[in-house]
């Protein structure tokens, strides 16, 4: 069969076996057919709150918070229809702030294709800086033993915006929501302690799960310390196209998109894979290394003990050089090593999070990596199996694990979050199985139809 994986602009095409391959993807839901007029009517029958318009008067201070360029977020689609709802409040009062947690800055180029020039040329826009203890304003510390400091300019908004889009997160749940604090506009420490490698750790730190999950407790602290005045969020098809709009009450908002994320996002399989081929949703999200280890979480979720994840991510912005991610990858010669040197006593470096979960995913398969942009010595140094071609890679795993491997294929990477439907509880799990697209041996079978249009509100 010839599969389309997400890869870089243009996708990477592969021709892979007939026989014991499944092919996951999200449950595809159609863009809403004018995006600008379900905004629109999301701001003005929120969840939870009187209208935008509503709850902002001309002499209020307005902070908008956007999401940076490693989020797929139309931020350029998305904000025009938010800051006229705000043509009322003199643009002066406005700030549009960049939340970007550890993230470098982006350059005005991006920032421009982010935003669009109007916003950017027409609003006062600035880039969060976590290191900047000048920027930053004490909240106190979390009932997990974290200070936390916060962007100034949001705090001193009367009117706090967030926005952002909802999807399963590897270990905070979901994205979206009150992840725009914290790490978005969060004090370096906060997000290190957060992002610690207990936290990361425990075993409720995963796709899907809030309750329970420290990581995303902490979060949710943070930002209702903050007193945010209003969320917009979005959810997102393959095509980057919205397919609903959730706004209102930061809680209520995102708790409707987390359910609609759910049903259409995770995916059960009845039994893990020997062999996974995922990527990370191609561009703008398979931009670098530290990014992709999100698709081989996914991955790892349904392969067996001992089997192997094939990643294929363009890395056009490398490892990257800028962060720790890479600096930490090359203290160890193995994963485990890797794992002691992250939990070794007072050990705490920006990104280790990152690879202390690549570290946890290679310690149960091994992660072959096809990246354009990154020579095989660079993918070693990451401790990885440089993979130059889909089919070849994957003929030598089909041979290494025998007659009847089998082969699972995440075309759109972190867009689909599969599990094993017979190791995990799962209320729900009826539901989503009737929401999921399945194909095997390249015919398409549908369990049941998909949700009959999108949501929005």
């Amino acid at each position: 069969m010839r599969v389309k994986l997400a890869y870089g602009k243009e996708g990477l095409w592969v021709e892979l076996p007939d026989e014991n391959v499944t092919v996951l993807e999200p449950t595809f839901v159609a863009g809403l057919p004018d995006e600008a007029v379900a905004i629109e009517a999301a701001l003005n029958a929120p969840r939870g709150t009187p209208p935008l318009r509503d709850l902002v008067g001309p002499h209020d201070t307005v902070a908008v918070v956007f999401s940076d360029l490693t989020r797929p977020m139309p931020n350029h689609r998305v904000l025009p229809v938010l800051l006229a709802q705000l043509d009322h409040v003199p643009r002066e009062k406005i700030v549009l702030i960049n939340a970007l947690g550890t993230h470098r800055p982006n350059t005005r180029e991006e920032l421009a294709g982010m935003l669009g020039r109007e916003i950017l040329e027409g609003y006062r826009v600035v880039q969060h800086d976590a290191w900047d203890e000048d920027r930053l304003v004490p909240v106190g510390e979390t009932r997990f033993g974290h200070r936390v400091s916060v962007n100034r300019e949001y705090m001193e908004a009367t009117v706090k915006i967030l926005t952002g889009f909802i999807e399963p997160h590897f270990f905070a749940g979901f994205s979206g929501g009150p992840k725009a604090v914290l790490p978005g506009l969060a004090d370096i420490g906060a997000i290190l302690g957060n992002h610690g490698a207990e936290m990361i750790g425990h075993p409720q730190a995963t796709w899907g799960v809030t309750e329970g999950n420290p990581v995303w407790e902490e979060i949710r602290e943070v930002a209702a310390r903050t007193e945010p005045t209003f969320l917009l969020n979005v959810t997102l098809n393959k095509h980057k196209e919205i397919t609903g709009v959730f706004a209102g009450d930061v809680w209520q908002a995102h708790r409707a998109g987390v359910a609609f994320a759910k049903r259409t996002a995770m995916v059960p399989v009845p039994a893990p894979f020997d062999i996974v081929i995922t990527t990370n949703s191609g561009y703008p999200l398979d931009l670098n290394l530290y990014q992709t280890v999100k698709g081989m979480s996914a991955a790892a979720q349904i392969v067996k003990e001992g089997g192997s994840i094939i990643a294929a991510a363009e890395c056009w912005d490398g490892i990257p050089d800028h962060g720790e991610y890479k600096n930490i990858l090359h203290m160890a010669r193995s994963p485990q090593e890797l794992l002691e040197i992250v939990h070794s006593p007072g050990f705490l470096m920006q990104d280790q999070w990152e690879a202390q979960i690549q570290a946890q995913i290679q310690l149960k398969a091994d992660v072959y990596l096809k990246a354009s942009y990154l020579s095989d010595q660079e993918i070693r140094d990451a401790l990885l199996i440089p993979c130059h071609s889909i089919e070849e890679t994957l003929a030598h795993l089909l041979e290494k694990h025998g007659p009847g491997a089998t082969v699972c294929v995440l075309p759109e990477g972190p867009q689909t979050i599969p599990y094993v439907i017979n190791r995990q509880e799962d209320e729900d799990a009826g539901d989503r199985r009737s929401h999921h697209l399945l194909r095997k041996g390249g015919e398409d079978e549908h369990g049941a139809h998909p949700p009959d249009r999108p949501a929005a509100g």
